[in-house]
């Protein structure tokens, strides 16, 4: 969406309240031996408070109030009573919601404990990739040269991207146009960031694979070539000079 008034702004950025202080104190609330599905009810119980929806649920059906993904899998995780979280896994949780009308997305990988797995690495070249990227947003920036800085930097890093997921329009809706604002520079994309929309930023930064493929359960994405993926996203307002990050309040950069 584009924000015409103050009341639309207001409105987005109740909307990105309330999924980002889910997020947080849903990474706050998991422990070893806690199921996803537990830590997924969790997060409804978080999302109500504020008067929120589940945006998968709303907009897809999907079989749980927020995605939560352990270990190889890199997204759209179904919460389960079966799947236990233990030490150093690393975890990712995507929050999104509906709130009067308007729409939020956020996510973020984290570890579960002692980095005993040491994916720690992964995941602070994740946050700090999406933080260089959206320095770099404002009206008038062509889309694949944010892509292309996030491919670069993750080369740097020794890490791949995966092409087939990227951010996306949001506002009235989880996904609007812009879609497909990706990893890596489409050559063929000459369309540019407007001032005054709103778009969700995410990274997709793998260690072996750089395609996402879908299991059976119709949801759970993991790598074509296996390995581990680490996801950060933000809603932002775009400007004439540092985007609003409405969904600062999971402090995923702290």
């Amino acid at each position: 969406m584009s924000i015409t008034t103050q009341a639309e702004l207001s409105g987005m950025q109740e909307a990105g309240k309330a999924v980002a202080h889910t997020l947080r104190a849903m990474i706050n609330y998991a422990q070893p031996g806690m199921s996803t599905l537990e830590l997924d009810e969790f997060g409804a119980k978080c999302l109500a408070g504020f008067g929120a929806r589940s945006a998968p649920y709303l907009t897809y059906k999907f079989p749980g109030w927020t995605c939560i993904s352990v270990g190889k899998e890199f997204c759209h995780g179904i919460p389960s009573g079966k799947r236990i979280l233990q030490e150093g896994d690393l975890i990712n949780i995507d929050v999104s919601a509906e709130l009067n009308g308007f729409w939020a997305d956020n996510g973020a990988s984290f570890i579960l404990g002692e980095d005993i797995h040491r994916h720690q690495q992964l995941v602070n070249a994740s946050k700090e990739i999406l933080r260089k990227a959206i320095s770099e947003i404002k009206g008038g920036v062509k889309i694949a040269d944010i892509g292309h800085l996030m491919e670069t930097a993750a080369k740097k890093s020794g890490y791949r991207v995966i092409k087939n997921l990227g951010g996306h329009g949001i506002g009235r809706s989880l996904h609007e146009q812009p879609e497909e604002l990706l990893n890596y520079k489409n050559r063929f994309d000459n369309r540019r960031f407007r001032k005054d929309s709103v778009v969700a930023i995410e990274t997709f930064i793998a260690t072996d694979s750089s395609l996402a493929v879908e299991l059976r359960d119709g949801w759970t994405m993991v790598g074509n070539r296996g390995g581990y993926m680490a996801q950060h996203e933000h809603t932002i307002v775009i400007t004439d000079g540092a985007p609003i990050i409405l969904t600062a309040d999971n402090e995923i950069f702290n």
